[in-house]
């Protein structure tokens, strides 16, 4: 099964549903393979555990 990992912010359910439909439908249109094949992952990744250039995301004026 084709699987699909994202690993970003918080979201509310209904943002969690839409991220997952508009991935599977994406892929799936990329790649032809059938929609009820891929499994998606959302993975929370709270801002003081991400880096970027060496400092942590909350440290960053990055939104």
């Amino acid at each position: 099964m084709p699987t699909i990992f994202f690993y970003g912010p918080k979201l509310d359910k209904e943002k969690r549903q839409e991220m997952v439909q508009s991935f599977t439908e994406t892929a799936s249109k990329l790649t032809g393979i059938k929609k009820e094949s891929f499994v998606v992952y959302l993975f929370e990744t709270p801002r003081e555990n991400v880096g970027v250039g060496g400092k942590l995301l909350e440290d960053l004026n990055i939104p």
